[in-house]
């Protein structure tokens, strides 16, 4: 570890008011390009517990850079995680205020819910198949607190991997009655489809990515509880948005996820 707990507080607080105050920063490499992969996670769980602290809840899990060919650009072999809160949780139909917002772009994932609880090391797609209560059609909303949306990883994880605000809708449907590897999605932004994708382009199989979720977490003694959401990360690229802007992602058997910000 490269940072101290004073510093590590402080680095929380830093970003977490950058979020609440919406206002965006600098990457924190910058002022500490020694900080190793563990200080990043430990300012995340920091801010997390500052959350809880204030009485939000614990919502889910994310998992990001979950596509293979954005592991490459970046250079790393392994995806990010993040957690959620209850306010970042949106009803389909929502309309979201970018003025509670720095600079938005929206992704489709599938979500998960376990009805058992997964552990790490060696947790596999069979097994979170198993534990896998239902799925659903989420479009997460980023909102990197960097300027430009400019970071490294260490910083980005550090940053609870851009998470922000999510909305699920469609239907759930339980895991035997999908092609998970195969189901598609397109999205639509003002009626015009701006993306593609099928389920495969996350990690080859979106629940590959709850797998990797779950040994990622073992690293530091923990597991994926009974009745988690998680997004599995984006099977598309991310999207920008503003106000004005009607998103529609449309999902193979599993309905749609619509929103409009304003």
């Amino acid at each position: 570890m490269a940072l101290t707990q004073d510093i590590i507080a402080k680095l929380a607080q830093h970003l977490e008011n950058a979020e609440l105050e919406i206002h965006d920063v600098t990457k924190i490499t910058d002022d500490h390009p020694d900080m190793d992969w563990k200080d990043a996670y430990d300012i995340q769980y920091e801010i997390r517990r500052r959350k809880l602290a204030r009485g939000n809840r614990l919502s889910g899990l994310k998992m990001g850079l979950t596509s293979h060919a954005k592991m490459k650009q970046m250079n790393v072999e392994d995806p990010i995680y993040g957690f959620l809160m209850d306010y970042f949780s949106l009803p389909d139909g929502a309309r979201v205020k970018t003025s509670e917002l720095i600079h938005p772009k929206i992704e489709a994932e599938i979500g998960f819910v376990t009805k058992a609880p997964l552990h790490g090391p060696g947790c596999h797609i069979g097994a979170v198949l198993a534990a896998t209560d239902f799925v659903l059609p989420t479009v997460e909303i980023l909102d990197s607190r960097y300027r430009d949306f400019k970071f490294d990883l260490k910083s980005v994880v550090a940053d609870n991997a851009s998470s922000a605000r999510y909305v699920s809708g469609g239907r759930s449907r339980q895991v035997e009655e999908l092609d998970l590897k195969n189901l598609g999605v397109v999205i639509e932004k003002n009626g015009r489809i701006v993306a593609t994708a099928a389920g495969s382009a996350v990690l080859g199989h979106p629940a590959a990515s709850v797998a990797m979720l779950a040994n990622m977490l073992a690293e530091r003694g923990e597991h994926i509880p009974a009745g988690t959401f998680i997004m599995t990360g984006g099977m598309t690229e991310a999207i920008s948005v503003e106000a004005g802007d009607h998103i529609v992602a449309r999902y193979q058997d599993l309905g749609q996820v619509s929103m409009t910000f304003i």
